[in-house]
């Protein structure tokens, strides 16, 4: 498919220095510079990763029953509130 796209001259130029040194065409470099910009966009955007913002310890402690919260709040907060 032909298309018209407006490129800096200096970029135009630096792409047409590489494609003659490399033996490649400047449409051959476009095709790849998109390809690799739009793969790498989509890997970041399947990528996304929550961070570990656990911290040390030993998981969850003995007697500590999940299903009643004021339970789970006072060995949370251990007097600081909440």
């Amino acid at each position: 498919m032909k298309t018209t796209i407006d490129i800096a001259d200096a970029l135009l130029d630096q792409a047409r220095a590489t494609a003659a040194r490399e033996g490649v065409t400047v449409r051959s470099l476009v095709e790849e510079g998109l390809r690799e910009v739009l793969a790498r966009r989509r890997a970041r955007r399947a990528c996304f990763q929550l961070r570990d913002a656990s911290f040390a310890g030993h998981g969850l402690q003995p007697g500590v029953d999940l299903s009643d919260w004021s339970t789970v709040a006072t060995e949370i907060y251990g007097g600081r509130g909440g």
